[in-house]
């Protein structure tokens, strides 16, 4: 009698407490979705509101690929005053490369021109010199006919002198031709020194 007894109050108890615990989590069920029904009004009559508050990460919305700042947000890369971003530097160093490699391409460019010229000048005094040093050795050649034959220096004489006199007037005049190539050969090489160009490549 006495365990039945004990096994009834034992029963009540558990079914009051079981009865207290599901009255206490209706409730709060209620009281948090009543709190959530608040939350989201507010949220639809005030968008700011929700702006306004902090976010907070756990371990359901933690990034896993990028780091936590936990400075504050990073300012725009566009306002007024910002510094420049490593994007407008890298592309200011570009434009600066491409803009010094712009003017080294010109100035080689320039130099080759200069080398040219000179070159050009040089090829013409070699020409210049080769026909001179023909019209030498043909003169000499011919002398020595002249002279070594007396009779047909005797006999030819006169048109000799004037075959004479028109050699020694070629090789006069290509004479001067060299000179004068020489002479703008070596103003050629000074502009180019004050143009800037390196002596090794007109002399």
């Amino acid at each position: 009698m006495k365990r039945i007894a004990y096994f009834g109050f034992v029963l009540g108890l558990s079914t009051a407490l079981l009865s207290s615990l599901t009255g206490a989590q209706t409730a709060s069920q209620t009281q948090d979705q009543s709190s959530l029904g608040d939350y989201a009004r507010k949220i639809h009559k005030d968008p700011g509101a929700a702006k306004a508050k902090p976010k907070v990460f756990d371990n359901d919305n933690l990034p896993m690929d990028d780091k936590l700042s936990i400075v504050g947000e990073k300012a725009p890369a566009n306002a007024a005053g910002a510094a420049p971003t490593d994007a407008a530097n890298a592309a200011a160093q570009a434009n600066a490369a491409a803009s010094g490699e712009d003017e080294k391409t010109k100035k080689e460019a320039d130099w080759k021109s200069w080398k040219d010229k000179v070159t050009a000048q040089k090829d013409l005094i070699d020409l210049a010199g080769r026909e001179l040093d023909v019209l030498q050795r043909e003169y000499q050649l011919r002398a020595a006919a002249m002279y070594g034959d007396a009779g047909n220096r005797m006999r030819n004489s006169g048109q000799w002198d004037k075959e004479d006199a028109q050699y020694k007037q070629k090789i006069a005049d290509k004479q001067k031709a060299v000179e004068d190539a020489k002479q703008k050969l070596g103003d050629l090489q000074e502009e180019a020194r004050k143009a800037g160009v390196p002596s090794s490549m007109t002399e």
